[in-house]
């Protein structure tokens, strides 16, 4: 499919920003591009995409790692935006600051094996919940990050602090979220007395990993339906575009773009509800889909902004092609925190 795709629009002179799986930027001519270039982009999402739906479905260490990479790569590159513009951000604090947020996101897992632990030397432990883990890193690190501005010397220290602990929560803690999605398909969480008979919390075990599926298939829902949105959107705006949606922020966006790319986001989770998604309502496919069709290109316009102020088109050259990390994940930025808590508060 991938690559009737890219033989469709190269028989037009251009390639679809939205399709994530191509990576290939707007406003790029085709026959503008060396050969070996569009066949690195086309290689690499052939290898990606399947790691990304794969490591999604298997969950566990496999996804927690997948969105560790993604997550400590993208906050590097936004330090990297930051230091265009003058910060110092305290690179190596801000990466491990954000790597402890993320490893919140799986904190029901840690605390049961330390519970486990310490129930074999019959030690009872007090253990906080998720939002206490949360506070207690803030109120670590906040000050840490203050206190070692004092030795630097490097520039604005307001600007370096801010940009620190601002990265931590743009890339990191928005972007962990959705390990947090992909673990609240547990007993835990997930009311599994709604769905499949039970006594309590005591539930087969091919009833617990079934529900875990679901996880998958939900985290593999939101990267298609990004995907849908970004395709549509760029589509119809290069075939029916007139009104620019932000043009200071990206010129190349309109309004019918948008449009199409919601409808897209939207018309993709109703697919994955009707096949895929048994837990979830018609109408909490239309809140989630519609979460992916505004909050995504939101987010999509959000990072453009940061490029644009730091006077770069991409936020790094790390893939082949295809800009950096940021570029290809900044729908999920403002999507995953979203879903996460209405999944978890309204739907669960």
């Amino acid at each position: 499919m991938l690559l009737q795709l890219t033989t469709l629009y190269a028989s037009r002179g251009d390639l679809p920003d939205g399709l994530l799986l191509s990576g290939i930027p707007p406003s790029k001519n085709i026959d503008r591009l060396p050969l070996n270039n569009l066949t690195q982009r086309i290689l690499v999402a052939l290898v990606t995409i399947p790691i990304i739906v794969l490591f999604s479905w298997w969950g566990g260490l496999w996804f927690f790692s997948m969105v560790m990479l993604i997550s400590l790569l993208g906050l590097h590159e936004f330090y990297k935006l930051a230091a265009r513009k003058g910060a110092s951000p305290q690179v190596v604090t801000g990466l491990v600051f954000g790597g402890l947020i993320l490893c919140v996101f799986i904190w029901q897992k840690v605390k049961f094996g330390i519970l486990s632990f310490a129930d074999q030397f019959g030690v009872a432990l007090p253990m906080p919940t998720m939002a206490q883990v949360y506070l207690i890193l803030f109120l670590i690190f906040v000050p840490m990050i203050m206190l070692l501005e004092l030795f630097r010397n490097r520039g604005s220290a307001l600007l370096n602090v801010a940009t620190t602990l601002f990265g931590v929560c743009y890339v990191s803690l928005f972007l962990g979220s959705l390990i947090g999605v992909r673990e609240l398909f547990i007993p835990d969480d997930f009311p599994v007395w709604l769905h499949f008979e039970g006594h309590g919390i005591d539930y087969p075990a091919e009833v617990v990993q079934r529900v875990y599926g679901w996880g998958g298939a939900t985290v593999i829902s939101i990267f298609v339906s990004i995907w849908m949105c970004d395709t549509l959107a760029y589509s119809a705006g290069r075939l029916l575009g007139k009104h620019k949606l932000f043009e200071r922020v990206s010129p190349n966006k309109t309004w019918e773009g948008g449009i199409a790319g919601y409808v897209g986001a939207v018309a993709a989770f109703l697919v994955a509800q009707s096949f895929f998604l048994p837990y979830m309502t018609v109408g909490s496919a239309l809140i989630c889909g519609s979460i992916v069709g505004i909050f995504g290109q939101a987010g999509d316009l959000a990072e453009s902004l940061l490029k644009r102020d730091a006077g770069v088109k991409d936020s790094s050259a790390l893939i082949p092609g295809h800009g950096g990390v940021l570029d290809r994940f900044d729908s999920l930025l403002f999507v995953s925190p979203l879903i996460f808590f209405y999944l978890d508060f309204i739907v669960f």
